[in-house]
């Protein structure tokens, strides 16, 4: 391929990398990691490397975005970014003292996790209107006067869990007949504290196997803290821009940073992270949560065929 087609393909890649880190809250390095691999002919540890580099512009691009729109919790993201920052280099570290077989098999069997933990949860989840709109109708019930105490006194009594305010939020705007988008949560000092841990954990993740982090932070904000999906993909963009940069700069020092594929695959994913953005309210909670763990599978499956030769 010429550097001209290979131009072309790596802004084609860029744009559904960001269209999908704006949509799941992931830095793209689920994608990245086998396309470099797979597609560029990358080393796994110049993969890793490129991914982190590429990552970092393109989490920035949405997490922007999910704040002006307010469709993530900041202080939460900031807290897990912080504690990711903090422990990423030292990923970075052990992935330099790990053979390449090694990098290839955790990263598959990493994102494998994390996308069975999604699937099952959105087994669980509401189907049809989805979360927000049943909790419209229960909240229309409730103002009709067709609740009972006991339903008032548990409805109040739940109301402090930031996944019950958000539901409440979306009830009031489907009463009103606004789209149904979840209220920001305020989070206490134990769970900024508990998300400083959740950043830590993603952060060994991410520098270890060249990933945003995304893919650890999104379900456990997920099971933690119970955030809609429509809240965790910004909030986890604005973490995976925090505790990649440190890896990053660290994997650049050890001159395993290909610029010129992550400048170019960087000049598509910037715009599409803020078009993946803008997607938010318009997919269901449910389907956000398919597409997240469907999404997370096929990347371990590819790294799985490849590191056995099959690909």
């Amino acid at each position: 391929m010429d550097q001209l087609g290979l131009l072309i393909v790596s802004l084609a890649v860029g744009v559904g990398v960001g269209v999908l880190s704006g949509l799941l809250g992931i830095g793209g390095g689920t994608v990245l990691v086998p396309v470099f691999k797979l597609g560029y002919a990358l080393s796994p540890i110049m993969s890793t490397a490129t991914s982190l580099a590429t990552i970092i512009p393109t989490s920035i691009s949405g997490a922007i975005s999910h704040v002006r729109r307010k469709t993530c919790v900041p202080s939460l993201g900031v807290a897990a970014g912080l504690g990711g920052a903090i422990t990423s280099p030292v990923g970075v570290w052990l992935a330099t003292m790990s053979p390449d077989w090694a990098i290839m098999v955790a990263a598959a069997a990493v994102i494998a996790y994390s996308a069975i933990t999604m699937f099952s949860k959105a087994l669980k989840a509401p189907k049809g209107k989805g979360a927000a709109t049943a909790a419209g109708e229960k909240a229309a019930g409730a103002c009709s006067g067709e609740s009972s105490a006991e339903e008032v006194e548990a409805r109040e009594t739940a109301a402090g869990t930031p996944g019950a305010r958000a539901e409440a939020h979306g009830a009031e705007a489907a009463m009103a007949g606004a789209p149904a988008m979840p209220a920001v949560p305020q989070m206490t000092r134990r769970q900024l504290v508990m998300g400083v841990g959740v950043g830590a954990i993603a952060g060994v993740a991410s520098g270890y196997v060249g990933l945003g982090g995304g893919f650890v932070m999104v379900p456990l904000m997920v099971s933690l803290f119970h955030i809609p999906m429509k809240l965790t993909s910004g909030t986890s963009l604005i973490a995976v821009a925090l505790l990649a940069l440190p890896a990053a700069v660290t994997q650049t020092m050890l001159g395993n940073v290909s610029w010129l594929v992550a400048l170019a695959v960087a000049a598509g994913s910037v715009p599409g992270a803020l078009l993946g953005a803008r997607l938010i309210p318009r997919v269901p909670e449910r389907t956000l949560r398919f597409i997240f763990s469907g999404f997370l599978l096929v990347g371990a499956v590819l790294l799985a065929l490849n590191q056995t030769g099959v690909m």
